[in-house]
């Protein structure tokens, strides 16, 4: 989530001429606890996210900051690397082989 998820709610949330007390009684929460989430203490829930998002007529991933690119690209490493762990040595110089091709 972005490390500025609480100054994003604030400013959403005045720019839709909503009080604290007005998000927390939609939420069903204590204003305390959006003051929280707006001052960095607190983090909402993925449920809570969704609700505040609906309410402000955002989407949940406008709140919640988009996935790191790099996350992909890791996930498809660990993934080609637990495959290739699992061969043995000829079908690992097989797949050099056909890599090799591929990369030029």
């Amino acid at each position: 989530m972005d490390s500025d998820l609480g100054a994003k709610v604030k400013k959403l949330r005045i720019s839709k001429g909503l009080t604290q007390e007005d998000v927390a009684k939609a939420l069903d929460v204590t204003p305390g606890y959006i003051s929280n989430v707006e001052n960095g203490r607190n983090l909402m829930t993925l449920r809570m996210l969704a609700y505040y998002a609906e309410l402000t007529g955002v989407s949940l991933d406008y709140l919640a900051g988009s996935v790191d690119k790099t996350y992909e690209n890791t996930a498809l490493d660990n993934e080609i690397m637990a495959l290739v762990q699992k061969m043995d040595a000829d079908d690992k110089e097989k797949l050099i082989s056909t890599l090799r091709i591929w990369a030029k």
